[in-house]
Parts: structure tokens; sequence; C-alpha cells
């Protein structure tokens, strides 16, 4: 049996965004040894822009990553409001989304290079904690040994604790829910990063901006340390088999050309911008049903962030959604901690199902309109990239355009996603428990 005064040890699956916000968490208990292990044998700085809103924003400084929320690690809008949409056609503003809760300019939507923030928490970890080049190829589970996981180079790791945080397509996920899979949902995003002074003598406005046509949309915006990002794209029919986009993978090259001849007609704010960008690389939207819970091993395996919740994009929530899951273990562990020694597995286990109680039910909203909106994307009728243009001629203009409003008027309000307060959820589920607890303890006459 495990020593009861040896320290627990936690185990992470993936050095990314949620393995890192989970360390730097997990940490934070007491007496606690948390290792992280990685399958990339360096870190790079690839990917590209990535979006947090409020709730990751208060969580990181709730943690104590203030550097995360510097001006100049990340970029926030000028003007008060976080979200801003544009005519495809005319530059028109047709409308634009506002913080409702947010007093703090720190917890304002903010726009960071992947690589940046990543950066940011790593500094906050250990590096004699993170060991790279470990890709899992086996995970055991037993009572007397916890969790011991196998990698390709033939060495081994034991935990009492192993937290899955290795992105969408997570190894930790395939092992234990091998049947699960992911689907491609026929939309590609055409992604670019690159130094804002490329940009010298390009009229575009200072905000970053969603530029939207029926079926597609344009986004750019300022990045973190002088950088500057594009990202266009396109949806087709996943199940037409001679779609050139069907085997391509994530931050594969893409054409500049393709990309640029996709907003051929719009505003030339839109085709400037696209012509001074310098590469493009693709982006496949994967996604997958969601699981039937996030804790396996009998307690001894956690997953969370896009290991957990394989969304396909969700309005640019994931890393949020992710830093919320790795806090909100912290919160149940926390909730769970006896006052001397470690908890036991029991303990634990709890912790987990308060855990899931939080998390499970936001992030399956989130989604289910995710899904909805991807569904969205997809013209009736629209079998392949070939398919994929804005109509020519008035008639065809004014028809787009009344979908266009309709669309812009029907957009869902997601403040309650980047507004979300993990705390608020956790003490709610806490409060219920103890509720529940109290009525079936008082005898069926006192209620």
């Amino acid at each position: 049996m495990a020593n009861p005064e040896a320290p627990l040890r936690i185990a992470i699956s993936g050095a990314g965004i949620a393995g890192l916000a989970a360390a730097i968490s997990l940490r934070k208990l007491p007496g606690v040894v948390v290792d992280l292990y990685e399958q990339a044998k360096a870190f790079r700085e690839i990917g590209a822009s990535i979006g947090l809103g409020p709730n990751g924003l208060r969580t990181l400084e709730t943690l104590g990553v203030h550097n995360a929320l510097r001006e100049g690690v990340c970029i926030r809008q000028k003007g008060r409001h976080h979200q801003v949409y544009r005519h495809w056609r005319t530059g028109e503003v047709l409308a634009h989304d506002t913080h409702r809760a947010v007093t703090e300019p720190q917890h304002a939507t903010a726009r960071f290079h992947r690589a940046h923030l990543h950066a940011a928490l790593l500094e906050h970890v250990p590096l004699n904690t993170v060991h790279l080049g470990k890709k899992t190829i086996r995970i055991d589970v037993s009572e007397k040994d916890g969790v011991v996981l196998h990698f390709a180079d033939s060495t081994s790791a034991h935990a009492d604790l192993l937290i899955g945080a290795d992105g969408i397509h997570s190894a930790t996920r395939k092992w234990f829910v091998p049947h699960h899979k992911l689907h491609w949902t026929g939309w590609v995003a055409m992604r670019s990063t690159f130094d804002a002074s490329l940009l010298d003598g390009v009229d575009f406005p200072d905000d970053a901006a969603h530029w939207v046509a029926p079926h597609r949309s344009f986004f750019h915006g300022h990045l973190g340390h002088g950088q500057f990002t594009t990202v266009g794209g396109f949806t087709v029919d996943p199940a037409n088999p001679p779609n050139t986009y069907r085997n391509v993978h994530w931050n594969d090259e893409g054409s500049l050309q393709r990309l640029r001849d996709l907003y051929q007609g719009w505003h030339p704010t839109v085709q400037a911008l696209l012509e001074k960008t310098p590469y493009t690389r693709l982006y496949p939207n994967m996604a997958g049903e969601p699981l039937d819970t996030w804790v396996y091993g009998g307690g001894r395996v956690a997953l969370i962030g896009d290991a957990a919740h394989t969304h396909g994009g969700a309005f640019a929530a994931g890393g949020s959604l992710a830093i919320d899951d790795a806090y909100c273990l912290l919160l149940a562990l926390k909730h769970m901690w006896p006052a001397t020694g470690k908890p036991s597995p029991a303990l634990i286990v709890h912790a987990l199902r308060l855990f899931e109680a939080t998390r499970r039910p936001h992030v399956g909203k989130v989604m289910t309109l995710a899904r909805h909106q991807i569904i969205g994307k997809l013209a009736p009728g629209q079998k392949s990239e070939s398919d994929i243009g804005v109509k020519i001629g008035e008639e065809a203009e004014v028809d787009d355009d009344k979908k266009l409003l309709e669309f812009i008027r029907s957009r869902p309000d997601t403040a309650w996603i980047n507004e979300h307060s993990v705390e608020v959820a956790f003490q709610a589920v806490v409060e219920a428990e103890a509720a529940k607890v109290e009525r079936d303890r008082l005898p069926q006459s006192q209620l």
C-alpha cells in the first residue's frame, strides 16, 4: 500500500495552456508534488492567436499569474467593445458586444500569441518539474500503485492522481475512452501571426474586428509583443469525399493565394491586410461527442481542457475554459483536504465529483451552442469548397444582406460564457450538496 505519510503525487499529462494552469493551481495545495509530462521534445512558438475572456483573466489573477495580464504581453481593445462586427463589403459596423460585469481594465478580453501566454504561465512552474519528450503509450491504474504512466522512451512515472491535459487529441482520453472519436466539422481556419510592422502604410481599424458575410467571416487584430493576426477560412460539407481539405493537419502550410481568393470582392481593408499577410497555416476544426464523465480509473484520473471537452471551437473560449477547469480542481481538492496529512483516495474521488458537478453543466451548454454555430456556417446545399462564394449581382446582395443582418441580430449572447465565475458555480455545488445531506439526515416528518 502507498505510504500515508508520503506527499500526494500529481502527474499532469501535457504542458500546454491547460497543463501549466493545472500545475500552477495544484502546487498551491499543501505538500503536493506536481510533475508535468509533455510529448514534445522542446517548446516551440507554434500556434496562432488566443483570446482570454474576463473569466480566464480573473482566474489567472487569483492564481497570481499577474505577468500574463500586463499590457504588452497581451492586447485589449482601445474602445469599450470587446467584439466588433463589420459588413464584409461596406465596412459598416453592424453590431458590437460589450462586457456587462467587468469593472477592472485588466479583466477585459485580451488577445495573445499562444506562445507568449504559454511563456507567461511557464514562469510560474519550476522547470525541473517539466519533463519533455514523454509520449504516453500506456497507463496502468491500481489500488496499490496508483497511476503508472509508461512512455515511448521506455521510462515510467508514478502518481497518486493523473490530470489529462493533453489537448483535443489526448492520449489520456484515448486510453480510457478508446471508442471516442473526433470528426472534422468541415470548418478550416486559415490563420497567420506576424510582426505588425509589416502593415506600415495600411489603413485599418485599430481595434480587432470580425468582418462578416452570410457564410464566411474574416478576423484581424493586434496581439502582444507587437504581433498581429489575420484569420480567414471556410466551411464545407465534411461528408463530401472529393473535398481537398479532408486530410489536412493542424498547422499545415496553407495557400496564400487560396486565402486571398476567398476574399475577392470584400472591403479594400480586408484585401489590403491579406496582401500584407506573409503566410497562412491551416487549422481544421475537430470535435467529438460529449464524454459521459471526465473521471476515470476509479477516481485516479481526471481530464481537463480540450481533452475533456472536445468542442471544436467555442466562441474563442477554449483557453479560459481550460484555465477555469484547472482552478476548479484546486477548489475541489482544497475543499476536501483534511486538517492533517493528505486526502485519502475516497476524499479525492469526492473532490473530483464536485469538480465535475461544477464544470460539466457549464461546459456542456457551451459545447451545445458551439455545435449549433458550426452547423450554421454551412450553407444549405453547399457541397465543396468550390461552392463557397458571395453571390454577385444587386438582387443577390440585397438577399445576402437580409440574411446577414438576421444572423447578426440572432447571434447568441455569450456574456454567460466569458463572464462566468467558477468560484460562484463551485460554491453553489457545495451548498447544494450540503442541503441534500441535511435533507437526507432529517426525518421525513421534518421536511
